[in-house]
C-alpha cells in the first residue's frame, strides 16, 4: 500500500479545489491510500472575516490540520500553496520550518515530493513558487516529481489556463473570482495519478 499525503494551504478555496482534484487522481491508482491535511492558519480571525476569507474557508473546515510529524508516515507528499510575491505563502513556510527534526533524522529521504500552486495572474510567480519550493524538498532528500508533457493539456493554447511541467496551477484573478478551470483540474488529477504511480513503483523496488 502506497501512502500519499496531500498537504495544502488555501485562503479562498482555489488551492483546496486543486487538492481535491490531485486526490482524485491519486485514488485512481490501486493500493494507494490518500490523506488530505491543511496547514495551520496564521492570519487573525478578524482579518480573515474582513477579507471574506473566513467564509471561503468554511468549505474545507472539515479537513484536519497537519502536524509536521505526520509527514514521516507518507511515501509521497504533494504540497499545495497559493503564491505570495513569487514564493510560497507564510503559512506553508511556517509549517515547513517546523520540520527540522525530520530533517535531522532523515525521515523524508527517498520519499516522493510534488507541488501545485495558485496565483492571481498568468505571470504571478507560478513557476518560481514551485521551483523555490523544490529547494526545501531537496534539502529533505525527497524525489521531486512534476507533470511531464505526456499530459497534453499543458499544451492547451485555446484558453487562458494554468499548468506547468513543475506542477499543476490555477489562476484565481486578483479578486479571487476565477475558479479552477476543467483543464487545470484535469492537470491536477494527472499530477496526483502520476505521483501515485511513481510511488507505487518505488514501494515495490
Amino acid at each position: 500500500m502506497a501512502r500519499v499525503q496531500i498537504v495544502f494551504y488555501s485562503m479562498y478555496g482555489h488551492v483546496y479545489r486543486l487538492a481535491e482534484a490531485v486526490a482524485e487522481g491519486a485514488r485512481e491508482v490501486l493500493d494507494t491510500e490518500v490523506i488530505i491535511h491543511q496547514v495551520p492558519e496564521l492570519v487573525p480571525e478578524e482579518k480573515l472575516e474582513k477579507t471574506g476569507a473566513k467564509a471561503s474557508r468554511e468549505v474545507f473546515a472539515h479537513i484536519p490540520v497537519a502536524e509536521p510529524d505526520i509527514l514521516a508516515q507518507a511515501d509521497a507528499i504533494i504540497f499545495g500553496t497559493p503564491t505570495r510575491f513569487g514564493n510560497m505563502c507564510a503559512q506553508m513556510r511556517n509549517f515547513l520550518d517546523q520540520t527540522t527534526q525530520l530533517w535531522l533524522a532523515g525521515s523524508l529521504v527517498g520519499k516522493v515530493g510534488s507541488v501545485f500552486v495558485s496565483t492571481a495572474s498568468q505571470h504571478g510567480g507560478q513557476e518560481t513558487t514551485i521551483t523555490s519550493f523544490h529547494s526545501t524538498l531537496l534539502h529533505h532528500g525527497m524525489i521531486v516529481v512534476g507533470v511531464p508533457y505526456s499530459e497534453k493539456r499543458l499544451l492547451n493554447m485555446k484558453e487562458i489556463t494554468g499548468g506547468t511541467p513543475y506542477g499543476a496551477t490555477t489562476l484565481a484573478d486578483a479578486d479571487g473570482s476565477r475558479q479552477p478551470s476543467e483543464n487545470e483540474l484535469a492537470i491536477a488529477r494527472f499530477q496526483g495519478n502520476h505521483v501515485a504511480r511513481i510511488t507505487q513503483k518505488l514501494c515495490r523496488s
